[in-house]
């Protein structure tokens, strides 16, 4: 084995996600085809091979106590949890490898394990949004940010839901090997190597029932992936090869909406993020956007009925109160 070798040890346990596992692997996959030289060992408890929550098999390459000292130590997440206590041979699995890693990372639920373990007391984590509240409950000295994307304090990382452990895994390689390497990983994979905004962009409009068209199913899954881009009713209705007229009546019929509402509340969604993480309000109406910072303080104005700057500083103040 390569002295320059980086292996990642990712725990997999019956119920775990299959997406919180490879993609993850597929990001360390593509970069070792730039150079890197990461090793993805899967590991169980006992070795034994798991099922992952839609019933497939995951071969394990060994147990946790025979895995070689990693470099990177992963746990991906799954619906088991928070739903059960974690099993205690899943915490002691855990903590042998943290203890045993140079860094350490969680996809999703993979939270509530390492949480489990007590790696995140006195730490900032994430999770994903839906249960951000049930692992800030469960674990009161850890401080959770329920919007984020993915959380890096000292060498632990965690982050939010499924996808958002692709993120991570792009950051984890940029750490590694620069922002070169990642940017062509998240190029060939077909993804935004860095996303803006928190998970509320995503989070808000699945509040409310999904759409019954699948076309208008397509125009929502557009929006929300890229909320950034040119979705103006008539680039919008270009995609699905609508009429303007048409689009216009489905949203209306089955969202109470306009096409340019819905875009313009996603952005709203992320904007309000972007203030929390600390951009002034020109640079987040620019991220999220809005064609210039007035359009983005009328919205606040209706929205909120204060302005962007007003804002920020009551979430910079509630966080301050917070923290003490």
């Amino acid at each position: 084995m390569s002295s320059d070798t980086h292996r990642v040890a990712i725990l997999v346990y019956d119920g775990v996600k299959l997406l919180d596992v490879v993609g993850p692997a597929e990001v360390f996959g593509e970069a070792n085809l730039l150079g890197a030289g990461y090793r993805v060992d899967l590991v169980s408890t006992t070795g034994a091979d798991v099922a992952s929550s839609m019933g497939m098999r995951i071969a394990v390459d060994c147990g946790a106590a025979a895995a070689a000292d990693p470099g990177t130590f992963l746990v991906p997440g799954g619906d088991i949890y928070p739903r059960t206590p974690v099993t205690r041979d899943l915490v002691e699995a855990a903590r042998d490898l943290a203890g045993r890693s140079g860094r350490v990372a969680s996809v999703c639920s993979g939270a509530f394990v390492l949480g489990a373990t007590g790696l995140l007391d006195g730490k900032r984590a994430t999770t994903h949004w839906k249960i951000a509240g049930e692992l800030a409950a469960r674990h009161p000295r850890t401080r959770v940010e329920p919007d984020a994307i993915y959380v890096r304090d000292g060498t632990t990382y965690t982050s939010a839901g499924v996808t958002a452990g692709i993120d991570l895994a792009l950051a984890l390689v940029e750490e590694d090997h620069g922002p070169d390497v990642s940017r062509e990983v998240a190029r060939s994979l077909v993804v935004y190597l860095q996303r803006a905004g928190g998970q509320s962009q995503f989070s808000a409009p699945l509040q409310g029932p999904p759409p019954r068209s699948p076309a208008l199913r397509r125009v929502v899954d557009l929006v929300t992936a890229d909320p950034t881009g040119n979705h103006s009713l008539t680039e919008l209705a270009g995609h699905l090869n609508l009429s303007t007229r048409h689009l216009t009546r489905l949203f209306r019929e089955e969202l109470g909406t306009t096409p340019a509402r819905y875009v313009e509340s996603i952005r709203f969604d992320i904007a309000k993020s972007l203030l929390d993480q600390g951009h002034t309000a020109t640079r987040a109406a620019s991220l999220a956007g809005f064609p210039s910072y007035e359009s983005l303080r009328r919205v606040f104005a209706r929205e909120l009925a204060i302005s962007p700057a007003a804002y920020q500083r009551r979430f910079a103040t509630a966080r301050r109160a917070r923290a003490e």
